[in-house]
Protein backbone atom coordinates (compact mmCIF):
# COMPACT_ATOMS: atom_id res chain seq x y z
CA UNK A 1 0.00 0.00 0.00
CA UNK A 2 1.53 3.12 -0.77
CA UNK A 3 2.17 6.11 1.69
CA UNK A 4 -0.60 9.01 1.48
CA UNK A 5 1.59 12.26 0.92
CA UNK A 6 1.02 14.53 3.57
CA UNK A 7 0.42 18.27 2.86
CA UNK A 8 1.05 21.04 5.42
CA UNK A 9 -1.61 23.55 5.74
CA UNK A 10 -0.69 25.49 8.92
CA UNK A 11 2.55 24.84 12.32
CA UNK A 12 3.16 25.77 15.25
CA UNK A 13 6.24 27.26 15.44
CA UNK A 14 5.83 28.40 18.30
CA UNK A 15 4.59 25.52 20.24
CA UNK A 16 8.72 24.64 19.32
CA UNK A 17 9.91 27.71 20.89
CA UNK A 18 7.93 27.27 24.25
CA UNK A 19 7.27 23.57 24.39
CA UNK A 20 9.81 20.06 24.59
CA UNK A 21 7.68 18.06 22.52
CA UNK A 22 7.56 14.65 24.40
CA UNK A 23 5.54 12.76 22.40
CA UNK A 24 3.23 13.45 18.95
CA UNK A 25 -0.07 11.96 17.77
CA UNK A 26 -2.41 12.56 15.11
CA UNK A 27 -6.04 12.88 15.31
CA UNK A 28 -8.67 13.95 13.06
CA UNK A 29 -10.68 17.21 13.75
CA UNK A 30 -14.39 17.43 13.59
CA UNK A 31 -15.05 20.07 10.76
CA UNK A 32 -18.20 21.80 9.29
CA UNK A 33 -17.98 22.17 5.42
CA UNK A 34 -17.01 25.94 5.24
CA UNK A 35 -14.28 25.41 7.67
CA UNK A 36 -12.83 22.59 5.48
CA UNK A 37 -13.02 25.01 3.01
CA UNK A 38 -11.84 27.65 4.70
CA UNK A 39 -8.83 25.11 5.40
CA UNK A 40 -8.03 24.12 2.32
CA UNK A 41 -7.07 27.92 1.07
CA UNK A 42 -5.03 27.53 4.45
CA UNK A 43 -6.60 29.90 6.39
CA UNK A 44 -5.88 28.42 9.66
CA UNK A 45 -4.09 29.65 12.86
CA UNK A 46 -2.97 27.02 15.46
CA UNK A 47 -0.66 30.03 17.61
CA UNK A 48 -2.60 30.03 20.71
CA UNK A 49 -4.30 27.11 20.70
CA UNK A 50 -4.41 24.26 23.00
CA UNK A 51 -5.97 20.65 24.14
CA UNK A 52 -7.63 19.28 26.28
CA UNK A 53 -9.42 16.17 27.43
CA UNK A 54 -12.77 15.80 28.99
CA UNK A 55 -15.15 13.37 29.31
CA UNK A 56 -13.42 10.81 27.54
CA UNK A 57 -13.21 13.41 25.08
CA UNK A 58 -10.65 15.21 23.39
CA UNK A 59 -11.52 19.06 22.57
CA UNK A 60 -8.99 21.61 21.08
CA UNK A 61 -9.47 25.58 21.72
CA UNK A 62 -8.26 28.66 20.58
CA UNK A 63 -7.94 27.33 16.96
CA UNK A 64 -8.69 30.35 14.73
CA UNK A 65 -10.37 29.03 11.36
CA UNK A 66 -11.38 32.14 9.49
CA UNK A 67 -14.82 32.18 7.81
CA UNK A 68 -15.34 31.19 4.36
CA UNK A 69 -15.45 33.93 2.21
CA UNK A 70 -18.08 32.78 -0.36
CA UNK A 71 -20.35 30.91 2.69
CA UNK A 72 -22.87 32.66 4.51
CA UNK A 73 -25.49 31.31 7.26
CA UNK A 74 -23.46 28.35 7.23
CA UNK A 75 -19.97 29.90 8.72
CA UNK A 76 -19.31 29.00 11.88
CA UNK A 77 -17.22 30.68 14.92
CA UNK A 78 -13.50 31.24 13.84
CA UNK A 79 -12.77 30.63 17.43
CA UNK A 80 -15.33 27.50 18.39
CA UNK A 81 -14.06 24.76 20.09
CA UNK A 82 -13.66 21.87 18.00
CA UNK A 83 -14.03 17.97 19.02
CA UNK A 84 -10.45 15.59 18.00
CA UNK A 85 -11.41 12.13 16.84
CA UNK A 86 -8.83 9.83 18.45
CA UNK A 87 -9.02 6.25 20.23
CA UNK A 88 -10.89 6.39 23.57
CA UNK A 89 -7.98 4.61 24.74
CA UNK A 90 -5.10 7.36 23.42
CA UNK A 91 -7.47 9.76 24.81
CA UNK A 92 -7.49 8.65 28.27
CA UNK A 93 -3.88 8.07 27.86
CA UNK A 94 -2.90 11.48 26.69
CA UNK A 95 -5.32 12.81 29.71
CA UNK A 96 -3.70 10.89 32.26
CA UNK A 97 -0.16 11.90 31.19
CA UNK A 98 -1.71 15.85 30.79
CA UNK A 99 -2.77 15.74 34.70
CA UNK A 100 1.20 15.22 35.42
CA UNK A 101 3.04 18.13 36.68
CA UNK A 102 3.90 20.43 34.00
CA UNK A 103 2.41 18.83 30.69
CA UNK A 104 -0.27 19.85 28.45
CA UNK A 105 -1.16 19.00 24.49
CA UNK A 106 -0.22 21.75 22.27
CA UNK A 107 -1.43 21.45 18.19
CA UNK A 108 1.82 21.17 16.25
CA UNK A 109 0.48 21.32 12.62
CA UNK A 110 -2.44 20.57 10.41
CA UNK A 111 -2.48 19.07 7.35
CA UNK A 112 -4.35 16.86 4.59
CA UNK A 113 -3.97 13.16 4.92
CA UNK A 114 -5.94 12.13 1.39
CA UNK A 115 -8.53 13.71 1.84
CA UNK A 116 -8.86 13.99 5.36
CA UNK A 117 -7.84 16.96 7.52
CA UNK A 118 -5.43 15.54 10.41
CA UNK A 119 -4.34 17.67 13.19
CA UNK A 120 -0.55 16.93 14.90
CA UNK A 121 -1.04 17.15 18.50
CA UNK A 122 2.01 16.90 20.91
CA UNK A 123 2.41 15.72 24.68
CA UNK A 124 4.46 19.46 25.80
CA UNK A 125 6.85 20.64 28.58
CA UNK A 126 6.77 24.01 29.29
CA UNK A 127 10.21 25.51 28.89
CA UNK A 128 12.31 28.10 30.67
CA UNK A 129 13.71 30.83 30.22
CA UNK A 130 17.20 29.70 29.98
CA UNK A 131 15.96 26.02 27.75
CA UNK A 132 15.15 29.39 25.26
CA UNK A 133 18.44 30.79 26.03
CA UNK A 134 19.84 27.79 25.44
CA UNK A 135 18.42 26.86 21.94
CA UNK A 136 18.85 29.93 20.57
CA UNK A 137 22.72 30.00 21.34
CA UNK A 138 22.97 26.48 20.35
CA UNK A 139 21.18 27.48 17.09
CA UNK A 140 23.20 30.72 16.53
CA UNK A 141 26.70 28.41 17.01
CA UNK A 142 25.55 26.33 14.27
CA UNK A 143 24.58 29.20 12.19
CA UNK A 144 28.10 30.20 12.71
CA UNK A 145 29.69 26.85 12.19
CA UNK A 146 28.02 26.83 8.62
CA UNK A 147 29.20 30.09 7.90
CA UNK A 148 33.00 29.39 8.30
CA UNK A 149 32.53 25.88 6.76
CA UNK A 150 31.13 27.82 3.52
CA UNK A 151 33.59 30.16 3.45
CA UNK A 152 36.61 27.97 3.99
CA UNK A 153 35.21 25.76 1.04
CA UNK A 154 34.77 28.52 -1.16
CA UNK A 155 38.40 29.76 -0.60
CA UNK A 156 39.43 26.37 -1.21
Amino acid sequence: MPQEEKRVIAQNKKAWHDYFIEEAFEAGIELCGTEVKSVRMGRVNLKDAWCEAEGGQLFINGMHVSPYEKGNIFNKDPLRRRRLLMHRREIMRLHGLSKQAGLTIIPLQVYFKGPHVKLEIGLCKGKRLYDKREDSARRDASREMDRALKERSRIS
